[in-house]
């Protein structure tokens, strides 16, 4: 089973690498670009085709190491 787990900053958390990739964006010609803010994505293969599992598992990994849930959250795809 595949799984796509998005990882972005919460609101009110700055970002400073999203301010760098915006002035980056602007300094390259689009003007009209704003408000960037950046993330992570992880694509991961996890056995199994049990959806509950497979999410709860994966869940727990974004509890415990994908994500920093003080500033960061997490959405999760699952696909077969």
């Amino acid at each position: 089973m595949k799984a796509r787990v998005t990882v972005t900053l919460k609101a009110g958390v700055l970002d400073p690498q999203g301010q760098a990739i915006e002035g980056s964006l602007r300094g390259l010609g689009f003007p009209d670009v704003g408000s960037v803010r950046q993330g992570k994505v992880f694509d991961l293969v996890v056995e199994g085709t049990d959806e509950a599992a497979a999410r709860s598992q994966i869940t727990s990994m974004c509890e415990k190491l994908l994500a920093n849930t003080v500033i960061e959250n997490y959405a999760i795809e699952i696909s077969n």
